[in-house]
């Protein structure tokens, strides 16, 4: 079967391309970075990147995650960048957020509101404020919030505790181990280590090295949970004409889907079932391909179970098989699944909601075959995920590589 053609005909996704792309190498000292110097930089290197200049740039995506003006955010980081933009917006789903923009930047550009639309994410400390940064210990408001009545009597359920509890509740349905969960993590830390901008470059693990972690909230170790650090990432989504123009391949937009399932895990009927049997299923029927076409995984690992559970609902592995199937399957980039190959959130870093978007632009680095020593054979199918709260919000793309 032509796989190229049978995308094209079959696409359910508004034509639109990844053009050009940008991030700052996550770090753990954010020296003098401010939200806004970081978006200056990614923002301008990624408009070069796909050929173009402000004033080709009509839209503007952004994400909430910094104040200094929180009422007019989007008009601010215009002005900063000097774009006179005819479409913006926030866009707010956690750590699916750059998934998410990726298809509404696609929506926009449909609709004629806009050719090519800048997505920018950030992740600093924020200077403007006076005094002391204080520690987040989770939503201001949360003593209001709807789900601290079910949450609150059972002690602070904060994400390592929901995520843990997804963790437990696996294992104990399925008998999923420890060792099965920590060869994610094992694998992703060789993908980083071929990886000189990962946060954990050249420090591999093995399984014993997981195990042996210090135990953060049961079953889920140290090694088994992302390190936040500074980061930030952008890229451009436009016409696939003007992405023609770019100095190299694009990835399309072949699918997409998108699933809310809750905001408290106390109103989720299954915590071993998330939304992405709904966005991943929307994504490969848009897309017209399977999950055995795919020959790229990139899907947000904040903590391992949250792969297991994302190649579970995807479809790559049959519902409660998510163990053994990583433990016998290779998802370093040169084996038979590969699997974040830039190290994931896990060993490249999570710079907040900037951190998610790193899946987004190592997809298109891997399309591209731009990769160096990392790099997928013959990678034409990207399967991207975002996730966002505790199994909350999820956001499903396919993506393809075109030449120009």
């Amino acid at each position: 079967m032509d796989r190229q053609g049978s995308v094209l005909s079959r696409t359910h996704a508004p034509a639109a391309a990844i053009a050009g792309i940008a991030e700052t190498p996550p770090r753990r000292d954010p020296g003098d970075a401010t939200p806004l110097s970081l978006i200056s930089t990614v923002a301008r290197d990624a408009m070069i990147d796909a050929a173009l200049t402000p004033a080709d740039v009509d839209g503007l995506l952004l994400a909430p995650t910094f104040a200094g003006a929180p009422l007019t955010i989007a008009s601010m980081v215009a002005d900063v960048l000097g774009l006179r933009p005819s479409y913006c917006d926030l866009v707010d789903l956690g750590g699916a957020t750059a998934a998410g923009m990726v298809w509404r930047a696609a929506a926009a550009i449909a609709t004629g509101a806009c050719r090519s639309v800048l997505c920018v994410l950030a992740e600093a400390p924020n200077r403007s404020r006076r005094g002391p940064e204080r520690p987040s210990t989770g939503p201001p408001s949360w003593p209001a919030l709807p789900m601290a009545q079910w949450d609150r009597p059972f002690g602070p359920m904060g994400v390592n505790s929901g995520y843990a509890l997804a963790a437990a509740r696996h294992a104990h349905l399925y008998g999923t181990t420890d060792a099965q969960r920590a060869k994610v993590a094992v694998d992703q830390r060789t993908n980083a280590c071929a990886h000189p901008d990962a946060i954990f470059h050249g420090r591999p693990i093995t399984v014993d090295d997981v195990l042996a972690s210090p135990l953060v909230s049961d079953p889920l170790r140290l090694l088994e949970i992302v390190m936040p650090c500074v980061g930030a990432t952008a890229f451009v989504v436009t016409t696939p004409d003007v992405a023609r123009q770019a100095p190299h391949p694009s990835a399309m937009l072949r699918g997409f889907g998108e699933q809310v399932t809750h905001s408290s895990l106390s109103s989720l009927p299954d915590i071993t079932r998330t939304g992405i049997v709904e966005s991943a299923g929307r994504a490969f029927t848009g897309a017209g391909v399977t999950p055995d076409d795919i020959d790229l995984v990139s899907v947000y690992d904040c903590y391992t179970i949250t792969v297991l559970l994302t190649l579970e609902d995807a479809g790559f592995c049959p519902k409660g098989q998510g163990g053994p199937f990583v433990a016998d399957h290779d998802l370093t980039f040169g084996g038979d699944l590969p699997t974040n190959t830039h190290g994931g959130q896990l060993s490249y870093g999570q710079a907040g909601l900037a951190g998610g978007a790193s899946h987004v632009t190592e997809a298109v680095v891997q399309l591209r075959g731009d990769a160096g020593a990392r790099q997928v054979a013959d990678c034409r199918l990207a399967f991207v995920n975002g996730n966002g709260g505790v199994l909350a919000e999820q956001c499903s793309l396919v993506l393809e590589r075109v030449d120009g």
